[in-house]
């Protein structure tokens, strides 16, 4: 266990509520972590905000200004790094990342996506999950790599689709389980509980066959 919480930055391009998440389970004690920098490639981010009103530093850069994505993503992940960050969690945050950006990261980032993967990676899963006939949804909490949602799972939520769900009520069902998976994985790979090394995930110190999966009293 650290002696010290580990200091994590936060990347969000929208409301925020899985860095809500984080911020009220921090305050509940359920991650001891310290919060050094919230970015984003949207000023008008609401995360931003919820950043601010926590005390935590903010940045936000404008992708266009850049002539492209490496180098914005250098600049970005070098602020980051600048920060003393020891952790990165993705957590809303709507771009695909250049490799060379990440390669210092690697074991040290990691993202939230709304989809059992591998099963529909990218954008609108909850349609795509309906459009299947599945009859299971969930939450995935992964290391990122430069494939898109495409590196180690780590940890999932489930949650049955119901006969009456669309695609709004499903990722309204979906979302506070969201809410306690993320905070659930960054409080364990924060106290040096989970690693990936050697291609695959361990945990306490044994390589995972398989994610943990999210139940009511915490990982297993």
């Amino acid at each position: 266990m650290p002696l010290t919480p580990a200091k994590v930055a936060v990347l969000a391009s929208g409301r925020g509520s899985n860095l809500a998440a984080l911020l009220d389970a921090r305050e509940r004690g359920k991650l001891p972590v310290e919060f050094v920098l919230v970015g984003s490639d949207k000023a008008e981010a609401a995360a931003l905000q919820l950043a601010k009103a926590a005390n935590i530093p903010t940045i936000a850069l404008d992708p266009r200004s850049y002539p492209d994505r490496r180098t914005f993503d250098l600049d970005l992940f070098a602020r980051v790094a600048a920060s003393g960050a020891q952790w990165l969690v993705l957590a809303g945050f709507m771009r695909v990342i250049d490799g060379e950006a990440l390669r210092p990261w690697a074991g040290r980032i990691i993202n939230i996506h709304p989809s059992l993967l591998p099963k529909y990676r990218g954008l609108h899963t909850h349609r795509r999950a309906l459009a299947a006939g599945d009859a299971e949804h969930g939450a995935s909490v992964h290391f990122v790599t430069a494939e898109l949602d495409g590196g180690p799972v780590i940890a999932q939520a489930r949650l049955t689709i119901e006969p009456g769900d669309d695609e709004q009520l499903l990722a309204q069902r979906l979302l506070p389980l969201e809410h306690h998976l993320l905070p659930a994985v960054l409080a364990v790979l924060a106290n040096g509980r989970l690693q990936w090394r050697c291609g695959a995930v361990h945990y306490d110190g044994r390589p995972l066959s398989g994610p943990l999966i999210l139940r009511d009293h915490g990982l297993e």
